[in-house]
């Protein structure tokens, strides 16, 4: 399998954002269902709830919502950074990145596993470390720049699904890793929400564990002369 994935690196980038995919699903069904109605990667719903709280006389979260948003444009902006001038492939950084985030993500599932998670500020503690790792996740996702797979929304997937299809344009399309995207995001979050019932932490442990193993994976199959090549004359 490792040969095969270094033979054809943009198949191997695919599999591996699809993982991440998968993994923000579970992250997000988590932050949603255990952190209050927080998203913690997909900000398309974290902004309709505040715009909806707003109104008043909801019952909808506004502080959660918020640091998870602050979260994750810190840490898109981190990863940006950490990205700049880096060649438009795997690099040593994306490895690094990504590494970080499942740290990160790790780091979050202690407390949720060992505290009460009903205390507020440790809500938000872990709402802001995993917006702040999902924002750099997509940060690095998008460098890697996998078509159609952003591995933290798929709104977009949806529309060049539907609008290629032989109903829409019919103008041929990707449709295998489209679907795929969608799939797999439902199919973790789902998992997700099944894990809930084990404990907060279970969903946060494997999303970890994914997240290592997908930078882990990239960093051995990569081409690393050209990209060392690359990251050295940075």
């Amino acid at each position: 399998m490792l040969d095969r994935m270094r033979r054809n690196p943009s198949n191997a980038h695919l599999s591996l954002m699809l993982v991440l995919t998968f993994s923000t699903g579970i992250i997000d069904a988590v932050g949603y269902l255990g952190l209050d109605r927080v998203f913690t990667g997909n900000m398309t719903g974290n902004v309709v709830i505040l715009g909806m709280a707003l109104a008043g006389d909801t019952d909808l979260p506004v502080v959660g919502p918020l640091i998870a948003l602050v979260g994750f444009m810190g840490g898109a902006a981190a990863g940006g950074r950490a990205l700049r001038g880096a060649a438009a492939a795997w690099t040593a950084r994306h490895t690094v990145l990504f590494g970080a985030v499942g740290v990160a993500i790790a780091l979050a599932a202690v407390p949720a596993s060992l505290l009460d998670t009903e205390h507020v500020a440790l809500q938000y503690a872990i709402t802001a470390t995993l917006g702040i790792a999902m924002g750099c996740q997509a940060a690095a996702a998008r460098h890697v720049a996998v078509k159609d797979v952003t591995t933290v929304v798929v709104t977009s997937t949806i529309t060049g699904l539907a609008s290629d299809s032989t109903l829409g344009s019919g103008g041929g399309q990707p449709w295998k890793r489209r679907a795929g995207a969608i799939g797999l995001i439902g199919a973790g979050a789902l998992t997700g929400a099944l894990l809930l019932e084990v404990h907060i932490g279970a969903g946060m442990a494997l999303s970890a564990l994914l997240t290592l193993g997908v930078a882990w994976l990239g960093h051995i199959t990569h081409p690393g002369r050209l990209d060392r090549l690359a990251y050295d004359q940075v």
